[in-house]
């Protein structure tokens, strides 16, 4: 018989990895009134898939695991459309378009990923970045899996309970430290986990359980928000994921622009060498 889960143990509740994490930019994504931002997530497994916004080609040759953004955009309606890889343009998208109204100064993420029957499909989401008191964490966990309702784990105990494709549930909880797992509602035996996972003091920490129970690439990845102790947005501080062997790849976003401003500081440096001689 399972217990209730003590206060404690949801207090310390997280789905964000100790190990590993690689930071990405920190970028304030709504800074202007009339902007929003968007970020992307790919979920299908085993598809590099083209997305388009607004007819645009916005990421080409995505990843499965991926996470990329955010975007700075225009509030307002926009249409997200995902294509085959190398796809010559969005008119046969494999996904989409899938129509979204961006709030102002608001963050938002769309997640290209499998419904409950293994199909594939989209989804949007509002992420959630309304103020935090200090020493407190945000864990929102988001089903975007092929497979039935979930249950999240902490410390041995339910803390997500029958959660559905493609809902989430949010939890506010005071930062620390926990093991983690997801299993099948109503059993006990992990399909991802135990994972040793961490809550941020003052970010949301989105959670999203990725991939086909049926084909055995269950998979977690994370996206995280930060700065809701004194800004009214968030800023988007990284992704990773976590495949159900443990056994994964950690993608980079935004090395390349690290290399760029590496190589314009050089060249400005030997542009000034010049004049002073």
């Amino acid at each position: 018989m399972r217990k209730s889960l003590p206060a404690a143990v949801t207090a310390a509740m997280s789905l964000v990895l100790v190990a590993g994490a690689v930071p990405a930019f920190a970028q304030s994504p709504a800074q202007e009134t009339n902007t929003a931002s968007l970020s992307v997530l790919h979920a299908v497994p085993d598809t590099p898939v083209d997305v388009y916004v607004n007819g645009e080609l916005t990421l080409d040759d995505f990843a499965p695991g991926q996470l990329a953004g955010p975007l700075e955009l225009p509030a307002g309606d926009i249409e997200v459309a995902i294509t085959a890889s190398d796809a010559q343009d969005a008119s046969s998208p494999v996904i989409g378009p899938v129509d979204l109204t961006l709030g102002a100064g608001t963050m938002n993420t769309a997640v290209a990923h499998l419904d409950a029957e293994g199909a594939p499909t989209a989804s949007a989401f509002v992420d959630d970045t309304s103020g935090l008191e200090a020493g407190q964490g945000r864990v929102t966990v988001r089903h975007v899996a092929a497979a039935p309702a979930v249950d999240v784990w902490a410390n041995g105990e339910v803390a997500v309970q029958s959660l559905t494709n493609p809902n989430e549930e949010s939890l506010e909880v005071p930062a620390g430290q926990v093991q983690a797992a997801v299993s099948l509602a109503g059993e006990t035996d992990p399909v991802l986990g135990p994972q040793d996972l961490a809550v941020m003091e003052g970010a949301n920490t989105i959670v999203y359980a990725w991939g086909s129970a049926a084909d055995g690439n269950l998979a977690l990845a994370t996206q995280t928000v930060q700065g809701m102790h004194s800004a009214p947005g968030g800023v988007p501080t990284g992704d990773t994921q976590l495949p159900a062997d443990s056994q994964g790849v950690w993608y980079v976003l935004g090395a390349g622009v690290l290399a760029l401003g590496a190589g314009a500081a050089f060249l400005l440096q030997r542009r000034r060498a010049r004049t002073n001689v």
